[in-house]
């Protein structure tokens, strides 16, 4: 299996997206009642976490191969 870069951002709105769907689940088998507005807070909240959370990452990631590519240079 191929390996991949751990991304923050995609992990944190697949959260909240899951607990969205869940608070839909929940009313749809009449465990509780959720109103149709009640979840748009929580998806837009949860998209702006995982945007900025995706941003900082980004910033770390390029600065990681910044110093890298430094290191290499200064290695030869």
């Amino acid at each position: 299996m191929l390996r991949h870069e751990f991304q923050p951002g995609r992990l944190i709105a697949g959260v909240f997206l899951t607990i969205a769907g869940i608070a839909y689940v929940g009313d749809a088998g009449g465990a509780w009642e959720t109103q149709w507005f009640a979840v748009i807070p929580l998806v837009t909240a949860g998209l702006f976490l995982a945007g900025a959370v995706g941003t900082v990452a980004h910033a770390i990631r390029g600065r990681r191969t910044q110093i890298r590519e430094r290191q290499v240079r200064a290695d030869t």
